[in-house]
Order: C-alpha cells, then structure tokens, then sequence
C-alpha cells in the first residue's frame, strides 16, 4: 500500500511515507496494549482533561490543520477550518460529558434472589481505527474522542493519501498529554491489518470506508471473534414535496450535494422532485450550479474544488460514462473548471432507470441524479430502492406531512429542510450496506466497552 500526499490541485506528489515495518506493528500494539493497562485505571478528570486540552490545541492550530487538508485531499481551506471546529466541538463534547454517559446504572431484578444490580460500562482493550480521506480529523476524531474517554487505547490506519493529517491527529492528543501508546497511527500494510486484528490485545475495530473495505475487515474481525462498527457509503436522497419552498429547496440542495465537492457519505446524491415541481426545481438548480467557481481550493473565493484524487475524478468520469451507456442524460453545468488538477466539471443525471448499474451505485463528486415524482408514495419507492440507507432529507412545508414522508424513508438519519448533518450531539450511522453501529454520542461510546452486570448495588 503507497502512503503519499499528493496535491489533488496540481497533482504533484509532496511527500512520500514509508508503510510501517513489521516490527513497527508489533512494537504499536505492545506500546497500545500497555498504555491501556494503566489508562482504564485513570480518572475520567483525566482522561478529559486530555481531549479539552486537545480542543483547545486543535483551536490554536486551526490553520495548520486545515492547510494540511487542503493539500493533501483538496478540500476548501474554508470548509477544512469548519472541519477543524468541529473536531475541536466533538472533544469538547465528551471532556464533558464522558462520565454521565458512562455512570453506572442501578437496576431491580423481579427475582428476590437477585435483589438490586448494577450495570457498568468498562474498558475493553486495544481499538484499531481504520478511517478515510474525505474528512481527516473529523473522522478520526468521531472514534478517538469517545474510545479514549471510555478507557480504551487506539490504533490509527488512516487512509493513504492523508498520511500528513493522521500523523498531525497523532501528535495532536500526544501534545495535549495523552501517555505514549495511548494513540499511535501506523502506515500499515492490508497483510498488517489482519495481523492487527487477529492479535490478541486487540478488541475491536471500527471502519469507516467503502462497501469493499468493510466486507473485507468484517470478515477479518468476524473470523477473530472482534466486534466491528462499519460507516461506509451511502447515497442520500434529498426528497422534495410540491409544497417545498422553492428558495430554500435549492440552497440546501446545492448544499447537500456540493459540499466537501460531493465527497460525502451523507451528500444529497439523488434528488427526487415532485412532478409538479420538477422543471422548476431543475432551472434554479442548474443556475444555482452555474454560479459556482472552480479553482485553487486555497483561495476564499473559490467554492469548487478539486475531487481528492485525480484516480477520484477519473473513476466518477468512468460512472458517468456508465450512465450514459445506458441511457441516461447528461447535462454538464458550470464554469469551465481547471485543466490542471483533479476536477470534475457539475453534471446532473436525469433518465437514470434501474436497469442501469449506476442507479444502486454511489456517486463520489459533483455529480447529481434527478428523479420525477407523481407522488409522496412514489417518491418513497424511489429513494428506499437502494442498497444503501445512511442519510437524507425531506422538503416541505406541511409539517405534517413532511415528517410522514421521513418516518417512512429507510434509513439511519433523516432530516426535515435541510440536508443530513452532523453535530458531536446527534448520532450517526446507517443501516443495510451503509454498515452498523453508531458513532458519536452515547451510542458512540459505548460500542467498544463491556456492559457489565454486577448482582450489588455501587
């Protein structure tokens, strides 16, 4: 596996990192699996004293951080430094409320043998952490803030084309006092990786990547006896009714889809519009798309970016052809983008039937499938045919009705006027190919600790 950071606006390679020796890994999990032994025993004062310290470093390097991704994955300089605040948000998140999320439960059994229990929630060892590129803190802090406040210790496989970012995250939690071990980030090999998971001090592992991937490290954690958590793709439907204002339908359309240049699990990626509504919907989408500025992602007034990687772009280019060979429309839209670096110029995909292999697919970029509805029902059918079920949303102005149409769209999260979010106090997770399991808040934290029963009341 290549670890390098590779400039997606230039396509220049700025660094190469060596994958980790053999003895690297065994060294990682012996400095991981000793740091836990004494960790577990720590106050939950000191644990979260580390994570607020590293808010507040995370903060004071804002900057820095955000510059590094930028570089190294594209990303606007303005969406990296909100990236970098929301790091720093999910830290503060549980410095402060780890504890209460942990405390132990009194329960009381029927059995008068039994008499008054007490659940608690313990440590369970070392995590491996495999994360992606498309938001490098954010990801990595969705599992590291939480297992480290819980007792655990960390191993980081980031992806390869961040290898800057993941050894920045590292050194952010060693410079807040996080003890040596505690989290280590490793450029492993995929053989490293099972060998990783199959050792014994290892408790579990939470991947957040491709369907690919987490079958792949589903299987390797299933066959170890390890629990898994996987996040993976997903193909939001942004689901607009015939009472949706038309205003803000388009904003947070244009939001949803083009945020992070598309590169989001929860992007708005199929947009299914009330009949009605449909032509209308298309012009102020297209003029909307038509306003946007491609360019150097460093520069404030840019807003279209490079995708990560120029293997990125040319792979959504291969979808759209795809498409095309089955019949769907392509419209492209916007400023003419660079002819340096990893662009994708913003086309929208209308005529997309089910007997393309492109309708089940997820679409990673600046690229929109549109769908006519005849009706609420009709619009369900559409977006629930999918093997995904992370995100989505629903547009309308009947509240009533709007919250209908939500409570019966299959999928992990679902947002009423506004595209799927994401805050350090709401969970995330999805169901059916978008994986299992729950990051952020209680849920989070308790993926990776032992539900203990004791028969006495603490």
């Amino acid at each position: 596996m290549s670890y390098a950071s590779t400039n997606p606006f230039t396509n220049e390679v700025v660094e190469r990192i060596p994958e980790s020796t053999d003895a690297e890994v065994s060294q990682a999990l012996e400095a991981a699996h000793e740091a836990f032994l004494a960790w577990r025993e720590t106050s939950f004062a000191e644990r979260t004293a580390v994570l607020k310290t590293a808010a507040d470093l995370a903060r004071q390097r804002a900057d820095d951080l955000a510059r590094l991704m930028t570089l190294e994955m594209g990303k606007l300089f303005t969406e990296a430094k909100g990236e970098v605040e929301l790091m720093a948000n999910i830290f503060d998140y549980y410095a402060e409320l780890a504890e209460h999320l942990l405390a132990p439960e009194s329960l009381k059994a029927k059995n008068p043998l039994v008499g008054d229990v007490t659940l608690v929630h313990e440590p369970l060892g070392v995590i491996l952490a495999i994360e992606p590129w498309n938001f490098p803190f954010y990801q990595a802090v969705r599992i590291a803030a939480p297992q480290l406040a819980a007792g655990n210790t960390l191993l980081l496989k980031h992806a390869s084309n961040v290898p800057q970012c993941a050894a920045a995250f590292e050194k952010l939690l060693h410079d807040a006092g996080l003890p040596r071990g505690g989290f280590i980030n490793l450029y492993p090999s995929r053989s490293q990786i099972e060998t990783i998971i199959n050792d014994s001090r290892v408790q579990g592992v939470a991947l957040t990547g491709s369907e690919g991937a987490g079958s792949v490290v589903a299987a390797q954690a299933g066959r170890a006896m390890k629990k898994s958590t996987l996040e993976l793709g997903g193909s939001d439907a942004l689901i607009v009714l015939p009472d949706a204002d038309m205003e803000e339908t388009v904003k947070w359309a244009l939001f949803g889809r083009f945020f992070n240049c598309g590169q989001c699990c929860v992007a708005s990626k199929r947009m299914i519009i009330a009949d009605e509504l449909y032509d209308t919907f298309i012009d102020r989408y297209a003029e909307a798309i038509n306003q946007l500025k491609p360019g150097d992602p460093m520069n404030s007034g840019t807003t279209l970016s490079p995708l990560s990687s120029q293997r990125a772009a040319d792979d959504l280019k291969e979808q759209v052809k795809l498409a095309t060979a089955n019949g769907a429309n392509v419209q492209e839209l916007g400023v003419k983008i660079p002819e340096q670096g990893a662009f994708v110029q913003p086309m929208l995909l209308t005529n997309v039937t089910k007997d393309s292999p492109v309708y089940y697919q997820e679409l990673f970029g600046p690229v929109t499938m549109l769908f006519r509805a005849k009706d609420a029902d009709h619009a369900l059918t559409i977006a629930n045919d999918s093997p995904y079920g992370l995100g989505g949303s629903v547009f309308g102005t009947d509240k009533a009705k709007t919250l209908d149409v939500a409570k019966r769209l299959s999928t992990g999260m679902v947002f009423i006027n506004h595209p799927t979010l994401v805050e350090p106090d709401l969970p995330f997770g999805g169901i059916r190919h978008s994986g299992y399991g729950r990051e952020l808040i209680g849920l989070g934290i308790k993926e990776f600790v032992n539900h203990k029963l004791i028969n006495g009341k603490l």
